[in-house]
């Protein structure tokens, strides 16, 4: 192999690795970060800054700060972590920062933590009430034989 330079470079080992567990998970390369997000939700004050932007997306760090019982630091290292977790994203706006919530995180976990123990937890759900539902049955149907009263 060259390099741009036209210098010779020697690669050891280029064989392909084989997979490691982790790498065959699905969803394994959100791993990494599903780990920030859940440190990130961990602190219930950066859960109420969240609450926050859900209720009125795109505010500034000072009408975040509005009604906090914390410092404008305090507030500015939680949206720091916030946005290392990818689950705020920032647009300047001249010389303001507008925080948004970035709800795609929330839903990767979700999918991969959520959404596969509540589609069994569902299903189970539904088999117990089908086994309790009572078992309706058939009236035989009416006989129009001789025992019966005609309307002649």
């Amino acid at each position: 192999m060259e390099s741009p330079a036209g210098s010779k470079i020697t690669v050891t080992g280029s064989e392909p690795q084989p997979l490691q567990p982790v790498d065959m998970q699905p969803y394994g390369c959100l791993i990494a970060s599903m780990t920030d997000i859940f440190r990130a939700l961990a602190d219930e004050s950066r859960r109420e800054l969240l609450d926050r932007l859900f209720a009125d997306n795109g505010q500034t760090l000072s009408a975040l700060c509005t009604d906090l019982a914390m410092s404008r630091q305090a507030v500015s290292k939680h949206l720091a972590v916030l946005e290392a977790a990818n689950l705020v994203a920032v647009r300047r706006r001249g010389r303001e920062k507008l925080h948004y919530l970035n709800p795609v995180p929330l839903a990767q976990i979700v999918r991969r933590w959520i959404g596969k123990f509540g589609d069994v937890r569902l299903q189970t759900l539904l088999d117990v009430a089908e086994e309790r539902k009572p078992k309706r049955r058939r009236k035989p149907p009416a006989q129009s034989g001789a025992g019966s009263p005609s309307n002649s």
